[in-house]
């Protein structure tokens, strides 16, 4: 179970990252977005999007790919990963 302050750190990069002064490259983006899934939700436990989905199938791939990684250590990847693109 993640502490108050991990979980603090967490919601503020998430604030955090809707204001970063140059857009991240795709992969980087998908990073974001997978760490983020695993730190807020945990395994990836959805349905496969369509062959016509290729942006959903980017990220659902790109979370499926961390699955087992511990929630609390998604969300300090999640921090540090953030504050470097700062």
């Amino acid at each position: 179970m993640a502490s108050a302050a991990l979980k603090k750190k967490f919601e503020t990069a998430a604030a955090e990252s809707k204001k970063l002064t140059s857009r991240p490259d795709n992969a980087t983006l998908l990073k974001i977005y997978s760490l983020y899934k695993q730190g807020s939700v945990g395994d990836n436990e959805e349905k496969k999007p369509g062959i016509t989905d290729m942006v959903g199938r980017a990220k659902w791939d790109a979370w499926n790919k961390i699955k087992g990684t511990d929630q609390d250590d998604a969300m300090q990847q999640y921090v540090d990963l953030i504050n470097s693109l700062k």
